[in-house]
């Protein structure tokens, strides 16, 4: 059987092969989401709107209704699932393992089809992106 796990957050997704229990992971893609880094400031181009109130004339400034940072996330989530309904559709896995943020493994949780769903053996909700291919070997030793 084809594995991959997928090892996720909001600013990185890692795909890995794990055909083989024994062997070292192989590192499939590498899909990055540079937005995340930014500071909501930075990803709004505009102050917020202002309106007046009609009875007294004064003026207040208007919130945004969604976070922009939250929505840089679920796009991420929408590409990452994306992918990988591009590769299941391939048939280039089997069997997936997901490994993600907490807030972020629900994203992706969310987008997917039934079908990729199916194949969806075990998740973690950890962060393990930034650790290296032979520990996260023996992190996924631990979760799975």
């Amino acid at each position: 059987m084809k594995t991959w796990v997928v090892v996720a957050s909001a600013a990185r997704a890692r795909i890995f092969d794990r055909s083989s229990t024994q062997g070292p992971l192989a590192e499939q893609a590498d899909l990055l989401n540079p937005e995340d880094r930014l500071l909501q400031q930075e990803i709004v181009s505009d102050r917020p709107g202002s309106a007046t109130n009609r009875q007294g004339g004064q003026r207040h400034g208007m919130e945004p209704r969604a976070n922009p940072k939250e929505i840089q996330a679920g796009r991420f989530a929408a590409e990452v699932v994306d992918w990988l309904e591009a590769h299941h559709r391939s048939k280039d896995f089997d069997q997936l393992y997901l490994v993600a943020a907490p807030h972020f493994l629900g994203l992706l949780r969310n987008r997917m089809s039934q079908g990729l769903s199916d194949t969806v053996m075990a998740e973690s909700d950890k962060d393990l992106t930034h650790e290296r291919a032979d520990h996260l070997a023996h992190h996924l030793q631990a979760i799975f």
